[in-house]
């Protein structure tokens, strides 16, 4: 997959963090899903993973920050992620396509048999032509079988669904050397498989106060990814129908080559006369 194989993808995961689609900037659902629709519309098989549950809850448990403690986010997660899933589905209501909701928790995809079950799910729905919408299950998740961030679950997604494409969205258009509002940065447009981005100085990307993912956790998740054979495209929200028609924007990670499991071929051994 290159980003000029993009649009003639099979299977695409996309990823929106919880900054980019919740208070003020919930109006980017909209144009969000006019991408989203658009690749659907051309036959791509498309997956949403939306952060977003706790900070669209949030004002309507009249929660001016991030709750800290387990059972209060637990509690806007699972007011949040009703009007979520709501919000999306009267968008997706334009171009008469039904979004299905998935939820996970990391001990799901780490247990064989809740894992097939997802796969299952997952591949029914898309055989369907439904949309699957993925979150975090949060109202069930506990510290010890949370994923962290999802970025990091849109990655493992992309390994359940063997997609050809991760697109990665923030608040920021791509990964920069160091913060890219600090004097010097520049914007690294390709990371080879191997690239370690070794003097690569990280800083939080899209947080905003509701989100939990960061420049690191990006990488971290492009190269679960990319090691899986997935290329991950990072890019801003307000970029996602560039990024679906294959511009040259973002950052893109390059993914490992597939070894071939054939054998060399041996010349003939003559017999010994």
């Amino acid at each position: 997959m290159t980003r000029a194989a993009v649009t003639g993808a099979r299977r695409i995961v996309v990823k929106v963090g919880s900054s980019s689609i919740s208070g003020a900037n919930s109006g980017q659902i909209e144009p969000l899903v006019d991408a989203l629709a658009a690749a659907h519309g051309r036959g791509t098989e498309v997956i949403l993973v939306s952060s977003g549950a706790i900070a669209t809850g949030m004002p309507f448990l009249k929660l001016d920050a991030r709750p800290t403690d387990l059972a209060t986010q637990q509690a806007a997660a699972a007011v949040g992620q009703n009007v979520l899933i709501f919000r999306y589905q009267h968008s997706l209501d334009r171009y008469s396509i039904v979004a299905g909701q998935v939820l996970l928790t990391a001990g799901d995809l780490e247990n064989p048999t809740h894992r097939g079950n997802a796969q299952r799910a997952m591949e029914r729905l898309l055989d369907l032509r439904i949309l699957p919408i993925v979150n975090e299950n949060d109202t069930v998740a506990t510290q010890e079988i949370r994923f962290g961030d999802n970025d990091r679950l849109a990655a493992m997604v992309s390994q359940l669904v063997q997609a050809d494409l991760l697109v990665l969205l923030s608040d920021i258009d791509a990964l920069y050397t160091r913060p890219p509002e600090l004097a010097g940065a520049r914007r690294i447009e390709h990371v080879p498989f191997d690239d370690d981005l070794l003097g690569v100085e990280f800083g939080d990307i899209g947080t905003a106060g509701v989100g939990t993912g960061g420049a690191a956790t990006k990488v971290a998740a492009a190269k679960l990814a990319a090691a899986s054979g997935t290329p991950v495209l990072l890019a801003a929200t307000g970029q996602v129908n560039e990024a679906l028609e294959g511009a040259e924007i973002g950052t893109w990670f390059e993914a490992r080559v597939a070894v071939s499991a054939e054998l060399p071929v041996r010349p003939a051994v003559r017999p010994t006369p």
